[in-house]
């Protein structure tokens, strides 16, 4: 196997909005490291986003500073019209968040004190919703939340999350820490949810397979820049998996297919290429180089972000 780090000119701009949220050139800094590098990055209204990159990509630290859990240090970020800086308990009320900490605070209270607690500081709380929600994620309201496993404790923050039926989720690995069973019935809560409630969720997780029919739009981040934002069905449409026969000589470092070239692999007269580019100019250089083509694959959301984000080099 080949792989060519070519590194493609993928779109970043979503056009005029609406936008839930919207940064710009928003930079922050933990002392020698740039966990965010003049990042520019828009989450349409009404759409759930997902935000992928690696370990240390930035995105636990876009979700807080949208939180104004931490400040930044340049540019601007918003979220619904509101200044995240300047306006930070107005946005909160207006967020639904799962953060990257599995714990649910307040570990000496039980877990329906807890929520007794948190709907105070929410106009919108539904306790029937919050019940209903109690008895779908199977959480006991008389346990104490210091007794919680981390999967339980996952659960009771998407509870905390969902009861407010806030206009903009941010949830950072949301399904971290749940087994198969409990996964499954959250995604599906998830969903009914995101139909039954006007929401913009903005989700970062590194298992984009397990929401990927929820997903409207995909954001890609390495080094706290954004390299790459569009709609999932522009991703799918222009990245795609090229099998073919090759002819007797063929050469592929000079006959590779139009579009760029984000990875190669082949054995013997066997090739296959993942390119970013149009389709139809791609399999005419293929067979016009000789080449029998036997099969096109459009690629799931979560290998097409994995294939893009491997032609950046850290």
């Amino acid at each position: 196997m080949s792989v060519a780090r070519v590194t493609p000119i993928l779109p970043v701009e979503l056009g005029a909005g609406p936008f839930a949220i919207s940064t710009k050139g928003l930079n922050k800094r933990y002392g020698s490291i740039q966990a965010l590098a003049g990042l520019d990055l828009d989450v349409p209204e009404g759409g759930v986003y997902v935000l992928v990159g690696p370990n240390g990509a930035g995105k636990t630290t876009l979700l807080k500073v949208l939180m104004n859990l931490i400040r930044f240090d340049g540019g601007r970020a918003r979220l619904l019209g509101l200044d995240t800086r300047k306006q930070g308990a107005l946005v909160r009320a207006q967020v639904g968040s799962v953060p990257e900490d599995h714990s649910a605070g307040y570990e000496w209270m039980r877990i329906g004190r807890l929520l007794e607690h948190c709907s105070a500081y929410y106009p919108t709380w539904d306790q029937e919703y919050a019940n209903r929600l109690a008895a779908k994620l199977e959480i006991d309201l008389t346990r104490r939340c210091a007794q919680l496993s981390k999967g339980q404790a996952r659960r009771v923050q998407l509870l905390l999350a969902l009861a407010h039926r806030p206009p903009v989720l941010l949830m950072d690995e949301p399904t971290d820490g749940l087994d198969h069973v409990a996964r499954d019935g959250m995604l599906e809560l998830l969903a009914e949810h995101l139909t039954d409630t006007p929401t913009t969720a903005l989700i970062s997780t590194h298992r984009v397979y397990e929401i990927e029919k929820l997903v409207d739009h995909v954001g890609m981040i390495r080094g706290g820049r954004l390299l790459a934002q569009m709609p999932t069905d522009v991703l799918r449409s222009r990245l795609r998996r090229y099998s073919a026969a090759l002819p007797e000589g063929w050469q592929p470092n000079e006959k590779d297919p139009g579009g760029t070239l984000t990875r190669r692999a082949g054995l013997g007269r066997a090739m296959e290429w993942t390119v970013w580019g149009e389709e139809e100019k791609v399999v005419a250089e293929l067979s016009g180089a000789g080449a029998h083509l036997q099969e096109i694959t459009p690629l799931s959301v979560d290998d097409a972000a994995t294939a893009l984000l491997s032609t950046w080099e850290t």
